[in-house]
């Protein structure tokens, strides 16, 4: 498009002028700051989260339980529910989760915030690395989780995961901080402190 309006005006004129460059340079400034503040800040704000085709906000750390459905063969006990943070980073245009535990964290490594019929759904595949204190029970692993959000703004995430090591279980987040956390302990903080 720019070559053809420079040899438009070579054309015409018999000369090439570029002055009217300044004005191009201008507009594509002022489209880019525009789009990195839409991007990074607007898209988050209330009013436009009731647009259809943003995504809803999760951005945050969130509390909650993970209940496993994983019974000890040996023993045949069932493993109690574990107090659980879910750390998402989310931009208009791209989202990744962290699962923290006291024992291990799952990182996305792909995740999507997305309306498939009328219900927010955030999606995401994970490596899980548990600490070296427990890997003798607790393998890395990849898995697969499905969080329903309820709410705009999103007030609760509630869904189920998967892993391959043929376990599966429910998460439940219901508070939420704007703030980010970066391990268990700054998580809990978060919470105990409000």
């Amino acid at each position: 498009m720019l070559g053809v309006l420079l040899a438009g005006t070579w054309v015409t004129s018999g000369r090439l002028e570029i002055g009217w460059l300044r004005f191009f340079s201008a507009g594509v400034f002022i489209a880019t700051v525009v789009l990195s503040a839409w991007d990074l800040w607007l898209w988050r704000l209330p009013w436009f989260q009731r647009i259809p085709g943003v995504p809803r906000s999760v951005r945050g750390t969130w509390e909650g339980v993970l209940t496993s459905f994983w019974v000890d063969p040996g023993t045949g006990v069932k493993v109690l529910e574990k107090a659980a943070f879910l750390v998402v980073r989310q931009t208009a245009s791209s989202v990744s989760v962290r699962l923290i535990t006291d024992e291990s964290q799952s990182r996305s490594s792909l995740a999507s915030v997305s309306v498939p019929d009328g219900s927010a759904v955030l999606d995401y595949l994970y490596l899980n690395r548990p600490k070296s204190s427990v890997e003798h029970r607790s393998r890395m692993h990849h898995g697969s989780t499905v969080l329903d959000i309820s709410g705009c703004p999103a007030r609760r995430l509630e869904g189920r995961y998967w892993t391959d090591r043929d376990s599966r279980g429910e998460l439940v987040f219901t508070k939420r901080s704007r703030r980010i956390a970066d391990d268990f302990e700054e998580a809990r903080e978060l919470f105990t402190a409000s």
